[in-house]
């Protein structure tokens, strides 16, 4: 008998993939969580059915997540993350000596200690000292800070569920008001493939350009998250995400990446046509 994980990316779309085994089920106060663990990728985390991330591609997401917009600014010390329960962006975050206060705000506390549990290639280091960890909800979180952080990481779900209010102009102006003045913000920006995907982007993208004086769309080849090709949101007060790269300090660093370098950073930008053209519909 053969086991498999099914994703719907359209009403005509389906991804699979064989599952060996399901390590973990269950229902939070927010979600359905399962761990699953597979031959191809690994094990891999679905929130409500929904593919998160596997063991196999998740370096690509979460070293573009943050490696982008920490080899722009010249001294993030101070960094929020909202979303972000697997530890992924916290495990590469932590790498660089100059940050000296991560929060991270998640609003299901079942999905860090899942992902602590099973998913420990992510979740590795929630116990590193500059880490807080607040289980509350992101949107009610953000509305009280004022001038506090250098970079917001937003790493949420899909915009609906728990992630939904993480998609409005309200969030955004409240993630603006939040940075210092030369803050930025990044963000997963959805696809642009997919019709439904391709609205849900254009949303967030107008959002943040009627927020944010800078703001720019780059992309990454992800094969689990649907059509492969996934799009990320640079929003910035002061700093051009290539104009203000910072290579040669950035590569000084000496760390070991799978995915990201500088001149895939410049590269990153450079969008097909089609990607432009709806990004100019709604700007």
């Amino acid at each position: 008998m053969e086991l498999w994980f099914t994703e719907k990316h359209t009403p005509s779309v389906k991804f699979s993939i064989q599952v060996d085994r399901q390590l973990y089920c269950g229902q939070s106060e927010f979600q359905r969580i399962d761990v699953f663990d597979s031959k191809e990728f690994g094990r891999f985390l679905t929130l409500d059915g929904f593919m998160m991330l596997t063991e196999k591609d998740e370096f690509i997401y979460h070293e573009m997540m943050v490696h982008i917009p920490m080899a722009v600014h010249p001294a993030p010390k101070k960094v929020l993350i909202i979303g972000g329960g697997d530890g992924g962006a916290i495990r590469e975050l932590v790498r660089y000596p100059l940050v000296e206060h991560i929060d991270l705000v998640e609003i299901d506390e079942l999905v860090v200690a899942v992902c602590k549990k099973h998913l420990p290639q992510t979740a590795c280091c929630f116990s590193d000292e500059r880490v807080t960890v607040h289980y509350q909800d992101g949107l009610k979180f953000i509305r009280r800070c004022e001038n506090e952080y250098d970079l917001i990481i937003v790493d949420s779900t899909d915009p609906f569920g728990p992630g939904e209010g993480l998609f409005t102009k309200e969030f955004y102006g409240n993630c603006y008001k939040a940075l210092k003045e030369d803050g930025i913000m990044v963000n997963q920006h959805e696809s642009a493939f997919y019709r439904d995907d391709a609205e849900a982007m254009q949303r967030a993208h107008k959002r943040i350009v009627e927020s944010f004086p800078i703001s720019r769309v780059y992309q990454a080849h992800i094969p689990t998250y649907p059509s492969g090709h996934w799009l990320f949101g640079f929003a910035s007060k002061k700093y051009h995400p290539i104009e203000d790269l910072k290579a040669v300090k950035w590569n000084a660093l000496g760390f070991k990446t799978r995915y990201y370098n500088t001149q895939l950073h410049v590269g990153a930008f450079a969008l097909p046509n089609y990607v432009e053209e709806l990004l100019k519909d709604v700007e």
